[in-house]
């Protein structure tokens, strides 16, 4: 059954100058929780926009943005991309989005729905096939500094369950909740190889939460990465002593340089190396 579109239309939209669509893009939006605060918002002149809201509404999504025209959410992607934003927190834990089978629900039918009108195959893309010339479905992540250096749906979402189900989205059948932990590769590391989460130093190279980068994001996904693998941590984007602490003991435990600094290699082994 098709998903019910409620119109809440966005001025924040342009035309796609000629360009095709080729990306199927997840976004969460980090405060509204329903497509209808979600589609208010997006009312007002906050020059950012999606195409369609979705929450834990059964068979029913907000739609903001026409297909046709070009969303801002995701900066260089937006004129080759179809974008949703679902109403919920990348910080978000397996658990939890395991609670919202409704929503990951309307996601699997949302994705189906956009992979046949313009004939995109349902396919996960690696962080290299979505910043360059590849076609299928990805997570706003993956759009690197491209898409605007985001790191929406988090290290927890069930994007595998999600494609299995819009796969299958045209069985009838109940979609199970997502039943098996995330993908073992590690997101992109997003700065300069000698760049590294730390308290400021003489360098131009540490990464705190405060300063001496743009965004916390990537702090707060190796946290989050952290908090799953079952260490103590808050998942606040901020690299402060307790961070430094976990880190430190992880490198310990892993065999890494310890110094508490979280460079690229220490960043890798937070979603490779065994949990133990």
């Amino acid at each position: 059954m098709a998903l019910k579109r409620v119109a809440i239309p966005s001025p924040n939209y342009s035309g796609r100058g000629g360009s095709s669509v080729r990306l199927i893009v997840l976004h969460t939006a980090e405060g509204a929780r329903t497509y209808q605060d979600l589609g208010h918002y997006f009312q007002g002149p906050v020059g950012v926009s999606s195409h369609v809201g979705i929450d834990d509404t059964p068979g029913t999504i907000g739609e903001y943005v026409r297909r046709d025209y070009k969303a801002w959410t995701a900066s260089n992607a937006n004129p080759v991309a179809v974008q949703a934003e679902l109403c919920a927190f990348a910080s978000w834990g397996w658990d939890e989005w395991n609670t919202h089978s409704q929503m990951l629900d309307n996601t699997a039918k949302w994705i189906a729905e956009e992979a046949d009108k313009f004939n995109i195959p349902i396919d996960k893309l690696t962080s290299s096939q979505a910043q360059s010339s590849g076609i299928g479905v990805c997570q706003h992540v993956d759009l690197g500094t491209w898409g605007g250096n985001h790191w929406d749906c988090g290290s927890q979402f069930p994007i595998d369950d999600v494609l299995d189900m819009a796969r299958g989205s045209d069985s009838g059948g109940s979609t199970p909740p997502p039943s098996a932990p995330p993908s073992s590769d590690a997101p992109p590391w997003n700065y300069p190889q000698d760049n590294y989460f730390g308290p400021p130093d003489k360098s131009n190279n540490w990464h705190d939460g405060h300063g001496g980068g743009f965004d916390n994001s990537q702090i707060r996904m190796w946290q989050n990465q952290m908090q799953h693998r079952g260490w103590t941590i808050d998942v606040d984007g901020i690299y402060g002593p307790q961070s430094m602490a976990v880190c430190k003991q992880f490198q310990a435990e892993k065999g890494l340089h310890v110094d508490g600094l979280c460079g690229p290699k220490t960043w890798a082994k937070a979603w490779e190396a065994p949990i133990t």
